[in-house]
C-alpha cells in the first residue's frame, strides 16, 4: 500500500508542477494596454479591437491631450502615430502590427518604445490596402528615431 500512496503522491506532485508551469506560461500578449486616443477616432477603436483579438486587455482613454501625451512619452511630433498606448514599460504609438508589438515585449530592448507614424492605409485598424512596407521606429531618449522593424 505504501508504494501505491507514494506513486499517488508523486503523480499528484507532478500534476501540480505541470499545472503551475502552464499557469506561468501565459500568452505573450496577456498584458493590459492603456490606449489614449482622440474621442472621435474610429480607427483607434478598431486598433484596440485588434489588440484584444490578439490577447491583450485594452483600456481605452479618450483625450484631447494626445499630442502632449505622445511628447511626454518621448515621441517627436513628426513621428507620432494616431494614438498612444502603454504596455508594460513601453510606449506603442500608432497602428503598429502585432508581430512588432510582440517582438518588443519578448526582446525587451533598451528603448522607450516604438511608433508607426501617421495613419498608414492597410495597417491594423485602418481600412484600405497596404501601400508600402510599414516602417516602425524605435524611440530612445536623446536619440533620433531609428527603424526598428519593417513589416
Amino acid at each position: 500500500m505504501k508504494k501505491l500512496f507514494g506513486f499517488t503522491s508523486l503523480a499528484a506532485a507532478g500534476s501540480a508542477a505541470v499545472l503551475a508551469m502552464s499557469l506561468n506560461a501565459a500568452p505573450l500578449a496577456a498584458e493590459t494596454v492603456t490606449l489614449y486616443k482622440n474621442p472621435q477616432c474610429g480607427c483607434c477603436e478598431s486598433y484596440a479591437d485588434y489588440l484584444r483579438e490578439n490577447g491583450f486587455e485594452v483600456d481605452v482613454k479618450p483625450t484631447h491631450d494626445l499630442v502632449q501625451i505622445s511628447s511626454d512619452a518621448g515621441i517627436p511630433e513628426d513621428f507620432q502615430g494616431c494614438h498612444t498606448s502603454f504596455i508594460g514599460d513601453y510606449v506603442i504609438s500608432g497602428h503598429v502590427p502585432i508581430d512588432v508589438v510582440n517582438k518588443v515585449m519578448s526582446e525587451k530592448p533598451d528603448i522607450a518604445g516604438v511608433t508607426l507614424p501617421g495613419m498608414p492605409m492597410g495597417s491594423p485598424g485602418m481600412g484600405g490596402a497596404k501601400q508600402e512596407p510599414f516602417k516602425v521606429y524605435a524611440i530612445e531618449e536623446g536619440v533620433d528615431p531609428t527603424v526598428y522593424a519593417v513589416e
